[in-house]
């Protein structure tokens, strides 16, 4: 059994219905802000409540102000239950290493959803129009669903999000716990490493793969030109007034587009490798170190490794695909065919190996390592023509004086390299380009 989550544009059945809704969101988020502020901030780090002690006050707490009591009593759990989860994601995150501080109070912009489990919703698809469906939330009304997606006959509806999203839209997410039929992993053993990929994520290259081809990342200058635009427009505007309220969700509608974008960019990939090739070995970055360092920061978080090798992974299970992440440590400085390591800085962007003379694109050098450790991983024993080795130009590149070498006879100093065709290693980028 899986989880999985269908997404929906939802239209309300009428404007006292969308009405209702935001208010048992604005609820829930009261019922969140009391739950944090009387219940959890109070006491100490070691003593916490738990769910289901604050759980239990509920019912008091209606009593108090009756006008919590217009929402769905599941919501209202849910909304307590939001902060706990908020509390483990919080603990996770802090043992992971990062700095996350403590849970803070919600503001009107900043708790948008409401959530139903167990019941108090219907979803009803058996209706005359096409693609058409409507879902009953208990204590709102009934809304007018986009039904482009159909759920799974013998799936049991676990759980369902109403949110009104930045935009102004209001959408629906259904959660459907059932039994997919996937086709299985082929057996390990049975697997043809010609069958199998290595993949480099990269900045200037999205993602280069073992067999040469590589994926430009998207073109998001006029995104980025909206989007600076309309926040240009928004800071004209009065904050609060009508007209700023239509600029902002425009400008929402320019960030939408450009999460859209990507997001389609990096399914159509992943459904694409996981079809075609029985395993597919993706590099693992250190997002959090690369973030930190801070010179290219916003191209990384742009390039959202993260969400793509997660993405691979939920279609590799769909796909009988082996999905597996090989640590990134070497595979840049190493090389695929002799595994000699050579430092090189980032502005050197082709391989070229002191000690066999391979020359290729550095890219395409890390995904062929890539592919050579993800099959040890996987358990299959490899030949050097597996991984595309034994491509080593016949007349090795040059090497100045052999005895400057570092302590181990794989690594070789870039200083003491006599490169033969490219200009890089022996000087600066403009220098290099001049030259060619």
């Amino acid at each position: 059994m899986v989880e999985e989550t269908f997404n929906y544009v939802v239209t309300p059945d009428c404007d006292e219905t969308a009405a209702a809704a935001w208010s048992d969101i604005q609820t829930c988020r009261d019922v969140y802000n009391h739950a944090l502020t009387q219940e959890y901030r109070p006491r100490p780090d070691y003593d916490k409540p738990s769910y289901r002690e604050m759980q239990n006050k509920i019912t008091a707490w209606e009593e108090r102000w009756p006008k919590w009591s217009t929402a769905y009593s599941k919501c209202l759990q849910m909304a307590v239950r939001r902060l706990k989860q908020s509390e483990s994601v919080l603990g996770s995150l802090q043992a992971r290493g990062y700095d996350v501080g403590g849970l803070k109070w919600k503001a009107l912009h900043e708790f948008r959803s409401i959530v139903y489990n167990q019941s108090g919703f219907d979803v009803d698809h058996h209706t005359d129009r096409t693609a058409h469906a409507v879902v009953n939330f208990s204590k709102i009304g009934d809304f007018h669903l986009t039904y482009h997606r159909p759920l799974p006959d013998d799936g049991a509806i676990t759980l369902i999000i109403l949110k009104k999203e930045k935009t102004g839209d209001l959408s629906v997410s259904i959660v459907v716990d059932y039994a997919p039929e996937y086709p299985e992993n082929p057996a390990v053993e049975d697997i043809d490493p010609e069958d199998t990929v290595g993949i480099d994520l990269g900045i200037t290259k999205f993602i280069h793969n073992s067999d040469g081809l590589s994926f430009d990342s998207l073109d998001e200058q006029r995104d980025r030109d909206r989007i600076d635009r309309r926040h240009r427009d928004l800071s004209r505007k009065e904050h609060g007034s009508n007209n700023w309220e239509k600029a902002r969700q425009l400008l929402a509608r320019a960030y939408d587009r450009l999460h859209n974008r990507r997001e389609d960019y990096r399914q159509k990939l992943a459904h694409e490798y996981t079809t075609r090739y029985d395993a597919v070995f993706l590099e693992d970055p250190d997002m959090k170190a690369m973030k930190e360092d801070g010179r290219n920061s916003r191209n990384i978080a742009a390039m959202s490794w993260r969400q793509t090798i997660q993405a691979f992974k939920r279609h590799g299970e769909k796909n009988g695909c082996y999905v597996i992440e090989v640590p990134p440590e070497g595979t840049t400085k190493r090389c695929s065919q002799c595994g000699c390591k050579t430092e090189k800085p980032l502005w050197v962007r082709e391989h070229s190996c002191p000690s066999c003379g391979f020359e290729v694109d550095r890219d395409h050098n890390a995904a062929l390592e890539i592919k050579r450790l993800g099959l040890q991983q996987l358990g299959i024993e490899t030949s050097a023509e597996d991984v595309g080795q034994g491509m080593a130009e016949s007349t090795p590149a040059e090497t100045a004086l052999p005895g400057d070498t570092e302590k181990t006879p794989d690594d070789v100093s870039p200083k003491r390299v006599v490169e033969t065709k490219n200009p890089c290693l022996k000087e600066p980028p403009k220098a290099a380009s001049r030259q060619g």
